[in-house]
Protein backbone atom coordinates (compact mmCIF):
# COMPACT_ATOMS: atom_id res chain seq x y z
CA UNK A 1 0.00 0.00 0.00
CA UNK A 2 1.14 3.26 -0.60
CA UNK A 3 0.74 6.30 1.75
CA UNK A 4 -2.43 7.45 0.28
CA UNK A 5 -4.14 4.25 0.69
CA UNK A 6 -4.51 2.71 -2.30
CA UNK A 7 -2.16 0.22 -4.24
CA UNK A 8 0.54 0.99 -6.32
CA UNK A 9 0.25 1.05 -10.48
CA UNK A 10 1.55 -2.01 -11.22
CA UNK A 11 1.28 -1.45 -14.97
CA UNK A 12 3.46 1.66 -15.42
CA UNK A 13 7.08 0.31 -15.72
CA UNK A 14 8.83 3.20 -12.93
CA UNK A 15 11.85 3.03 -15.35
CA UNK A 16 11.24 2.70 -19.12
CA UNK A 17 13.87 0.40 -21.29
CA UNK A 18 16.58 1.99 -22.42
CA UNK A 19 17.34 2.96 -25.71
CA UNK A 20 20.91 2.36 -27.76
CA UNK A 21 22.40 5.50 -26.14
CA UNK A 22 20.43 4.84 -22.88
CA UNK A 23 22.74 1.59 -22.70
CA UNK A 24 25.33 1.96 -24.76
CA UNK A 25 26.14 -0.43 -27.74
CA UNK A 26 27.65 -3.18 -25.97
CA UNK A 27 25.04 -3.52 -23.59
CA UNK A 28 22.49 -2.67 -27.03
CA UNK A 29 24.18 -5.40 -28.77
CA UNK A 30 24.39 -7.76 -25.67
CA UNK A 31 20.13 -7.18 -25.53
CA UNK A 32 19.46 -7.55 -28.85
CA UNK A 33 21.37 -11.16 -29.01
CA UNK A 34 19.60 -12.39 -25.94
CA UNK A 35 15.96 -11.42 -27.49
CA UNK A 36 16.83 -13.27 -30.71
CA UNK A 37 17.99 -16.29 -28.57
CA UNK A 38 14.82 -15.94 -26.87
CA UNK A 39 13.17 -15.25 -30.15
CA UNK A 40 11.53 -12.02 -28.58
CA UNK A 41 11.44 -8.27 -29.56
CA UNK A 42 12.58 -7.01 -26.61
CA UNK A 43 13.90 -8.46 -22.87
CA UNK A 44 12.68 -5.63 -21.23
CA UNK A 45 14.32 -6.84 -17.75
CA UNK A 46 17.72 -6.39 -19.92
CA UNK A 47 16.93 -3.21 -21.72
CA UNK A 48 16.08 -1.70 -18.34
CA UNK A 49 18.74 -3.14 -16.18
CA UNK A 50 21.16 -2.17 -19.19
CA UNK A 51 20.95 1.81 -18.25
CA UNK A 52 23.14 0.67 -15.39
CA UNK A 53 25.89 0.31 -18.43
CA UNK A 54 28.96 -1.50 -16.26
CA UNK A 55 26.90 -2.53 -13.27
CA UNK A 56 24.37 -4.52 -15.77
CA UNK A 57 27.63 -6.11 -17.60
CA UNK A 58 28.81 -6.99 -14.07
CA UNK A 59 25.68 -8.72 -12.86
CA UNK A 60 25.02 -10.84 -16.22
CA UNK A 61 28.65 -12.43 -15.74
CA UNK A 62 28.24 -13.19 -12.15
CA UNK A 63 24.39 -14.10 -12.95
CA UNK A 64 25.74 -16.33 -15.74
CA UNK A 65 28.60 -18.18 -13.04
CA UNK A 66 25.38 -19.69 -11.47
CA UNK A 67 23.21 -20.31 -14.64
CA UNK A 68 23.54 -21.27 -16.97
CA UNK A 69 27.56 -22.46 -16.21
CA UNK A 70 27.21 -23.11 -12.53
CA UNK A 71 28.05 -26.83 -11.64
CA UNK A 72 24.64 -27.24 -10.48
CA UNK A 73 22.79 -29.07 -13.61
CA UNK A 74 20.08 -26.50 -15.94
CA UNK A 75 17.30 -28.76 -14.97
CA UNK A 76 18.09 -28.06 -11.49
CA UNK A 77 18.73 -24.34 -11.96
CA UNK A 78 15.20 -23.95 -14.06
CA UNK A 79 13.35 -25.85 -11.46
CA UNK A 80 14.59 -23.61 -8.86
CA UNK A 81 14.21 -20.70 -10.61
CA UNK A 82 10.27 -21.80 -11.42
CA UNK A 83 9.61 -22.13 -7.38
CA UNK A 84 11.29 -18.67 -6.71
CA UNK A 85 9.46 -17.05 -8.95
CA UNK A 86 6.43 -18.95 -7.97
CA UNK A 87 6.72 -18.41 -4.31
CA UNK A 88 7.63 -14.58 -5.58
CA UNK A 89 4.26 -14.19 -7.90
CA UNK A 90 6.82 -12.90 -10.35
CA UNK A 91 5.24 -13.57 -14.17
CA UNK A 92 7.95 -12.52 -15.64
CA UNK A 93 10.31 -15.07 -14.61
CA UNK A 94 7.81 -17.58 -14.84
CA UNK A 95 7.17 -16.39 -18.66
CA UNK A 96 10.52 -16.54 -19.20
CA UNK A 97 11.93 -19.42 -17.23
CA UNK A 98 9.33 -22.18 -17.68
CA UNK A 99 9.85 -22.00 -21.56
CA UNK A 100 13.91 -22.08 -20.45
CA UNK A 101 12.73 -25.53 -18.39
CA UNK A 102 11.27 -27.08 -20.89
CA UNK A 103 14.45 -26.65 -23.16
CA UNK A 104 15.96 -28.49 -20.09
CA UNK A 105 13.76 -31.10 -20.12
CA UNK A 106 11.03 -29.72 -17.29
CA UNK A 107 7.75 -31.23 -19.48
CA UNK A 108 4.54 -29.66 -18.19
CA UNK A 109 3.45 -32.50 -15.77
CA UNK A 110 7.18 -31.86 -13.82
CA UNK A 111 6.41 -27.50 -13.99
CA UNK A 112 3.24 -27.80 -12.50
CA UNK A 113 4.39 -30.12 -9.53
CA UNK A 114 7.52 -27.71 -8.91
CA UNK A 115 4.96 -24.98 -8.89
CA UNK A 116 2.80 -26.73 -7.02
CA UNK A 117 5.71 -27.22 -4.23
CA UNK A 118 7.93 -29.75 -2.47
CA UNK A 119 4.97 -31.80 -1.77
CA UNK A 120 3.21 -32.25 -4.91
CA UNK A 121 3.08 -35.64 -6.75
CA UNK A 122 5.48 -36.48 -9.47
CA UNK A 123 8.89 -35.19 -7.76
CA UNK A 124 11.68 -37.20 -6.74
CA UNK A 125 13.24 -37.04 -3.25
CA UNK A 126 16.32 -35.21 -4.57
CA UNK A 127 13.54 -32.87 -6.12
CA UNK A 128 11.31 -32.44 -2.98
CA UNK A 129 15.00 -31.85 -0.98
CA UNK A 130 16.11 -29.29 -3.34
CA UNK A 131 12.48 -27.45 -3.60
CA UNK A 132 11.91 -27.64 0.38
CA UNK A 133 15.54 -25.79 0.80
CA UNK A 134 14.14 -23.03 -1.98
CA UNK A 135 10.92 -23.10 0.06
CA UNK A 136 12.64 -22.05 3.35
CA UNK A 137 15.37 -19.57 2.53
CA UNK A 138 12.60 -17.71 0.13
CA UNK A 139 10.21 -17.52 3.08
CA UNK A 140 12.59 -17.28 6.38
CA UNK A 141 15.95 -16.13 4.85
CA UNK A 142 17.75 -19.50 6.03
CA UNK A 143 17.58 -23.05 5.15
CA UNK A 144 16.94 -24.89 8.36
CA UNK A 145 18.91 -27.98 9.45
CA UNK A 146 16.69 -30.87 8.17
CA UNK A 147 16.14 -28.99 4.69
CA UNK A 148 19.79 -28.75 4.60
CA UNK A 149 20.67 -31.90 4.87
CA UNK A 150 18.33 -33.36 2.72
CA UNK A 151 19.64 -31.40 -0.05
CA UNK A 152 23.51 -32.27 0.98
CA UNK A 153 22.42 -35.85 0.28
CA UNK A 154 21.96 -35.32 -3.22
CA UNK A 155 24.40 -31.84 -3.91
CA UNK A 156 28.13 -31.39 -3.13
CA UNK A 157 29.91 -28.15 -1.10
CA UNK A 158 29.85 -26.10 -4.23
CA UNK A 159 26.57 -27.37 -5.44
CA UNK A 160 25.47 -26.26 -1.81
CA UNK A 161 26.66 -22.98 -1.84
CA UNK A 162 25.56 -22.33 -5.94
CA UNK A 163 21.90 -23.15 -4.80
CA UNK A 164 21.75 -20.40 -2.08
CA UNK A 165 22.99 -17.92 -3.99
CA UNK A 166 21.11 -19.02 -7.25
CA UNK A 167 17.96 -18.60 -4.70
CA UNK A 168 18.83 -15.43 -3.68
CA UNK A 169 19.88 -13.93 -7.04
CA UNK A 170 16.05 -14.70 -8.27
CA UNK A 171 14.25 -13.74 -4.89
CA UNK A 172 16.46 -10.21 -5.41
CA UNK A 173 15.77 -10.11 -9.19
CA UNK A 174 11.75 -10.92 -8.52
CA UNK A 175 12.07 -7.63 -6.43
CA UNK A 176 13.81 -5.63 -8.53
CA UNK A 177 11.31 -6.84 -11.39
CA UNK A 178 8.19 -6.19 -8.84
CA UNK A 179 9.31 -2.56 -7.83
CA UNK A 180 10.76 -1.65 -11.27
CA UNK A 181 7.59 -2.40 -12.65
CA UNK A 182 9.22 -4.07 -15.44
CA UNK A 183 6.61 -5.32 -18.27
CA UNK A 184 6.09 -8.67 -18.87
CA UNK A 185 7.79 -9.60 -22.49
CA UNK A 186 5.20 -12.12 -23.92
Amino acid sequence: MSNSGTLPDMTTPRIAPGTLRQQGPVNWGINKIAAGVMRLPELRLFTTLGRTKGLYRGWMFYSSKMMPFGSLARADCEMVIIRVATLRNCQYELDHHKRLGKRAGLDDALQAAIIGGPDSDGLDDRQRAILCAVDELVATKDIGDSAWAAAAEYLGERQLIELVLLIGQYDSLATTIGTLRIERDV
